[in-house]
């Protein structure tokens, strides 16, 4: 279409020119004014045009422009509210970063008030023991008095090391929990074994602070796997008499409340003698970690004749009982029965009765393959024992993290060591 227009133009422009000439010529002006005129004429046309033509091209371009202006004045606007945006959103960051940094400062002073009353509470059972083993001294083995000595020292200077063994389920193998075990460092660094120290320390008063070290340590390794989505829990000691000690228990508690996400990944356990010992005081404090959500693990199982009702309304959702207590009923045949309220029950049925009750077994101290098939038929549904993985200590880095403030530990050693 535009080629069209340009050759009509184009036309129109030699028409006018040749009527110039014509005229011109016409006039008596003779063939060169003709021509000259013509031309004239035709420069004047072509002038004319690339005026208009100019003209139209600085009205297009305008119109042109417009449309660019208010979109720059669009996207300027959308900028500047971009930028408000973010400006909104980086304070609400900062808000809640300063409100996290606050929940951490006093969920650290928490820990703090709790370490330190385990701390004086350390301090007593230690003075204890120590005009203690002196007495005895003269009775004691002299052997036997230096590892209590030992002991003691250890505590005090904060050489408790935290093991972990794989607890997982049957007959799959894997590890779904881990048990926390506490071992003992002398001043070289030897590791001592719980065979060694609980003969001294359990008549030195010692186990309650050992355990509650441990506790501790289990609380802060839990919380460190959770930041890591692991989704494994931890089976963990907690002495009778943290239970019924009214002056740290309601500190565990609070504490534990403000942490109602771990309550799936903490178990707490008791012996069975323990747990059958417990008073008043000592079950009520546990229906209060139990409200939380927490639940419990007896261990140290002796005695198959259980109350399955009492395990319930405690909220005990784990029995660790011996493979070769099991497997030792299951062979036995002929005999008392191993629930005496059930005189009916076979050893193989313990299993299936415990979880009607929402209890699961868990053979513990498996070491040989044999053993797991013939743990197997009895239905139990997990497994632990050095057949599945030994206990292994905590990496010293992550071991660290969960230790007691040093402030703690230099005060705890200067008053022990006086």
């Amino acid at each position: 279409m535009r080629k069209v227009t340009v050759a009509l133009l184009a036309g129109a422009y030699v028409c006018v020119a040749l009527t110039a000439a014509l005229l011109l010529w016409r006039d008596g002006g003779g063939w060169g004014a003709a021509v000259a005129g013509g031309f004239g004429a035709l420069g004047f046309t072509l002038g004319l045009h690339g005026l208009f033509q100019r003209a139209g091209g600085e009205a297009a371009l305008r119109g042109e422009l417009a449309p660019l202006r208010e979109a720059n004045l669009i996207l300027t606007d959308q900028i500047e509210a971009l930028h408000e945006q973010v400006e909104r959103l980086a304070a609400a960051v900062e808000q809640e970063a300063a409100q996290r940094s606050e929940e951490l400062s006093g969920e650290v002073r928490m820990l703090e008030d709790l370490i330190q009353r385990m701390g004086e509470d350390l301090q007593a059972r230690l003075a204890a023991a120590r005009p203690a083993s002196a007495a005895a001294a003269g009775g004691l083995h002299r052997q036997q008095a230096a590892l209590l000595e030992t002991v003691r020292e250890a505590l005090a200077d904060n050489r408790v090391d935290l093991y972990l063994q794989p607890v997982v389920s049957l007959p799959q193998r894997r590890t779904l929990y881990y048990e926390g075990f506490s071992r003992l460092r002398d001043e070289g660094g030897r590791v001592i074994m719980p065979a060694e120290y609980l003969a001294v320390a359990e008549p030195g008063g010692l186990i309650s602070a050992i355990d509650n070290l441990l506790l501790f340590r289990c609380v802060q390794i839990v919380r460190r796997l959770a930041k890591n989505s692991r989704k494994v829990g931890i089976f963990c000691n907690i002495a009778l008499g943290s239970l019924a000690d009214e002056a740290f228990f309601p500190q565990f508690l609070d504490f534990m409340s403000q942490n109602r996400d771990l309550a799936g990944s903490l178990i707490f356990e008791l012996g069975q003698a323990a747990f059958e010992a417990r008073g008043a005081v000592e079950a009520r404090n546990m229906a209060k970690l139990a409200d939380l959500g927490f639940r419990f693990s007896l261990d140290k199982i002796a005695d198959l004749d259980l109350d399955f009702q009492d395990l319930a309304r405690a909220d005990v959702k784990f029995l660790k009982v011996g493979a070769e207590l099991l497997l030792n009923e299951l062979a036995r045949g002929e005999g008392p029965p191993a629930v005496q309220a059930l005189r009916d029950l076979d050893v193989s049925d313990f299993a299936d009765l415990a979880r009607r009750f929402g209890v699961e077994i868990v053979a513990e101290k498996i070491e040989a393959e044999r053993q797991v098939v013939d743990i197997l038929e009895l239905n139990v549904g997990f497994g632990q024992g050095n057949l599945f993985g030994e206990p292994r200590a905590i990496r010293e880095a992550v071991l660290a993290e969960s230790d007691p403030p040093a402030e703690f530990i230099q005060t705890l050693r200067a008053r022990v060591t006086r």
